[in-house]
This record gives C-alpha cells, sequence and structure tokens, in this order.
C-alpha cells in the first residue's frame, strides 16, 4: 500500500484526464493559434498547468471547459507574443534598409487560413461553438465571457469567415477544420 493513497488517487484520476482530453485540447490550440507545431507543446504545458491545480480543477463543476478556459488563455498568450516578437524583427530589418516586400496574398484561403484572420475572441467563439460543438453557455464558461459576447462573436466571425469564404463558409467546414490534417491524433 502506498503511504500517500490520496495522491495516488489524484494522480490515476489526472491521468485518466489527460488521455481523455488531451487530443481535443491540442487541436483546440492548434485552431486557436494556428500553428500544428506549437499546439502539441501548448496543450502540454496546459496539462502541466492543471496539475498543479488539480484539486481546483477536478473541484470545478466543468473541469474540461476550465481546461478549454486555459488553452485558450495559453494560446491568446502565445500570440500575443509572437505579435511582439515579429513586431520586434520587422523593426530591426526595417533599420538595415532592406526592401520589404508586400504581404503575401495566396490564392485560395482555406477555413484555417481565413480562421488566423479572425480576431482572437471571435475565433475562438466560431472555433468552440462550430468545430467544437460547444454549447453558447459552455463556451461562455470556457472563455469566461458572457453568452450573449459568445453570440455576437460568433455572428460576427461567421459572418466574416462568410466574406472571406464566400458562400461555403458553413458550421460542417468548420467541423472538418477541426479534424487533423497530419498523421497524428492532435
Amino acid at each position: 500500500m502506498s503511504p500517500h493513497p490520496a495522491a495516488d488517487d489524484a494522480a490515476a484520476e489526472f491521468h485518466a484526464f489527460f488521455e481523455r482530453h488531451y487530443a481535443e485540447l491540442s487541436r483546440l490550440a492548434h485552431l486557436l493559434t494556428g500553428e500544428y507545431d506549437g499546439a502539441d507543446d501548448l496543450a502540454a504545458d496546459a496539462l502541466l498547468a492543471l496539475w498543479h491545480r488539480w484539486d481546483r480543477v477536478r473541484a470545478a463543476e466543468h473541469p474540461a471547459a476550465y481546461a478549454r478556459g486555459v488553452v485558450a488563455n495559453m494560446a491568446r498568450s502565445h500570440i500575443r507574443s509572437t505579435v511582439r516578437e515579429r513586431r520586434r524583427i520587422t523593426l530591426f530589418w526595417s533599420h538595415h534598409g532592406d526592401e520589404t516586400l508586400g504581404p503575401d496574398v495566396p490564392a485560395v484561403v482555406d477555413v484555417q487560413q481565413a480562421l488566423r484572420r479572425l480576431p482572437f475572441r471571435k475565433r475562438a467563439c466560431v472555433v468552440l461553438r462550430h468545430a467544437f460543438d460547444l454549447s453558447e453557455k459552455d463556451t461562455a464558461n470556457a472563455l469566461g465571457i458572457s453568452v450573449g459576447t459568445v453570440k455576437s462573436q460568433t455572428s460576427k466571425g461567421m459572418a466574416e469567415l462568410q466574406r472571406l469564404l464566400g458562400p461555403h463558409a458553413t458550421p460542417e467546414r468548420m467541423r472538418v477544420a477541426a479534424v487533423p490534417a497530419r498523421g497524428g491524433t492532435a
């Protein structure tokens, strides 16, 4: 018998949570950041943070929603950090007199590229509502915003996607975008 049975129970419970939700959290991170490589790391970082607060997480009414909120917050921080870094690089190179080219605009914009063009809150609402089929209430809980904000941001986000993608911007395409395009489970 282990000297700390409660700790063993918590570890086993967390392990089961990890197994159930890691792939979903990684997909969410990918759709929010637009990065495959960083999505697995972000999901792992979020789960590590959840482990450090496991007593609070497991006591939450909806631990998976809590986890989605942690991923969304970490994704937001990651995006902000990336934007700051790109600005620093641009500023650095602009002082060296190099000519910069205009933005590389692809001929065809797919759903994931269009999602990256949405502001974070709209993107998060659209992804959670349509790619993950969460209710308005669950989406609001995950993002820490009101149901009304979820409704308006989702509606505006879908309208922007419709404008970017044309008449094919449907919730079904959002669900398809949530399915991993590479061979892994993320």
